[in-house]
């Protein structure tokens, strides 16, 4: 395996013009850090849980299959047949363990079907049971973050279904941030008596906690991508704006990006810093969290192609996944592949 220890030439300098055009964008070049391989000729695994025996979880999205790591063994659980492929971006996407999973065996899944994007409560061999459904679909956009919260409660992101309106429509699922119990049920406390919990998003995909603080990534359209900070019944500008605007009511994202350097998806928090899998960019993006602030994103972990999911695991390392596989991606012959590094 090998990893790239110093910037290109031409890197460096596309770097440096960049940040004398628009110094708020500014961020360190990229950096390479050894990883070693836990599983491979894998096919677009999108999300990676954990379970309580120290086993993982990881869904992927076209093979329709959740599937299990344990040591060095990789094994088939099942295939969810009621996904649907569209094509792009959707599939079987996002996953989250019950809290309770020693004694119910379950997990929640968001996923595609022919008429929608939903979240369904899986207890694994058996089929889903839809507990949110009308989440717009379409060949891209389809959003697809699934996690628990501190508090209890689940988070799914959305993506605008490739209908911009969606995403100011506080009636529609699309382009949103929801919360709401493993019955699929608002969240007491809620700001629209719905399972809507933030709007005005194009294609939010990773959620992740520091503390109590929620960020979730977000794909941009033509230029620039965002890291939201996500507050309760905030509207974050989409389709007025991208990245950061002036205008009134909307709310500014915490960090952004050029969309050649990002296409943020999984995001986790791991020893006082965030880390984004970013496909476009092809890389991991490493923001230092001092308290409540965050520090300037570093590249970090290049040469192994599109990084689609992150996650700490329970042996205090990091795990990447890489998304090589899609449409967009250069697959080499061991992808796509689950990584894992100490950071």
């Amino acid at each position: 395996m090998r990893a790239r220890r110093y910037a290109t030439a031409a890197f460096a300098a596309a770097v440096a013009i960049s940040l004398c055009a628009n110094p708020a964008l500014a961020q360190d070049e990229p950096t390479a850090q050894a990883v070693r391989t836990i599983a491979s000729k894998l096919d677009i695994p999108w999300d990676i849980e954990f379970l309580p025996d120290g086993s993982a979880l990881f869904t992927e999205r076209d093979t329709k299959k959740i599937r299990k790591i344990k040591g060095t063994a990789v094994s088939d659980v099942q295939t969810v047949n009621e996904v649907v492929l569209t094509g792009g971006e959707g599939g079987l996407l996002g996953l989250a363990v019950s809290k309770t999973f020693a004694a119910d065996n379950t997990v929640y899944i968001y996923y595609s079907t022919s008429s929608d994007n939903r979240v369904a409560k899986l207890k694994l061999g058996g089929k889903p049971q839809p507990i949110v459904t009308g989440i717009p679909k379409n060949k891209y956009h389809n959003g697809g973050g699934l996690e628990f919260g501190p508090d209890g409660f689940l988070y799914a992101s959305t993506g605008d279904g490739q209908v911009k309106p969606n995403a100011q429509d506080k009636k529609s699922l699309g382009g949103k941030i929801l919360k709401f119990d493993t019955n699929g049920k608002p969240a007491p406390g809620n700001p629209f008596g719905t399972v809507v919990f933030t709007y005005g998003h194009r294609n939010p995909q990773g959620l992740a906690w520091v503390g109590n603080t929620l960020y979730a990534t977000e794909f941009g359209d033509g230029k620039t991508d965002e890291l939201n900070k996500i507050e309760s019944g905030k509207n974050y500008g989409w389709p007025d704006c991208e990245g950061p605007c002036s205008t009134p009511g909307f709310t500014n994202p915490a960090k952004s990006w050029d969309k050649n350097t990002a296409g943020p998806s999984g995001i986790a928090f791991y020893k006082n810093a965030l880390y984004i899998g970013a496909v476009t960019g092809k890389r991991v993006w490493k923001i230092p969290v001092t308290g409540t602030s965050l520090g300037t994103p570093q590249s970090v972990f290049t040469g192994y192609g599109r990084i689609r999911s992150v996650a700490p695991a329970p042996d205090g390392t990091l795990w990447l996944g890489t998304s090589n596989q899609d449409a967009n991606g250069s697959p080499g012959a061991q992808d796509d592949r689950i990584l894992s590094t100490d950071g």
